[in-house]
This record gives C-alpha cells, structure tokens and sequence, in this order.
C-alpha cells in the first residue's frame, strides 16, 4: 500500500512539473500589461486574473474586466 501511494504521489508531482506545475492545462498569461488597455499591471492597484477558455488573463482595473466580457473573442485574439 504504501509502495502503491508513493509511486502514485511521484506520478502526479512529475505530471505537475511538466506542466509548469500547472495540472489543469491553463495558459499563462505572460504580458506586463492590461489585455484591454495595455496599462501597466500594478499601475492600478492589485491587477485582476481570471481564466477564459484555458488561458489567464491579466486585467489593470476590475471595470476592464466587465469591458472584456463584453467581446472576449477581441482581446483574446491579441494573445492567441
């Protein structure tokens, strides 16, 4: 039994490394800044992420993320 959890718990943490430690699949976000306004991250207090359709999403303001819901397919297509 513990043979079988230890080799399980090293099957999973290898998935996790190879994923980035990402297991969900998710696409990091790797832009400085604001996906609808190109502000700078930060430059409006704590930035907001969110995840649409598998890829993070970095916004500068909670009132661009309201305007990305409007029209996702826009802004997603600037980073896909």
């Amino acid at each position: 039994m513990k043979t079988t959890i230890a080799f399980l718990a090293s099957v999973f943490l290898a998935s996790c490394a190879a994923s980035g430690g990402n297991s969900a699949g998710v696409k990091s976000y790797t832009a400085s800044t604001c996906i609808v306004t190109g502000n700078k991250l930060g430059s409006m207090g704590t930035p907001v992420t969110k995840v649409y359709d598998g890829q993070q999403v970095k916004f500068c303001c909670k009132p661009c993320v309201a305007k990305f819901e409007k029209n996702p397919a826009k802004y997603l297509a600037k980073i896909r």
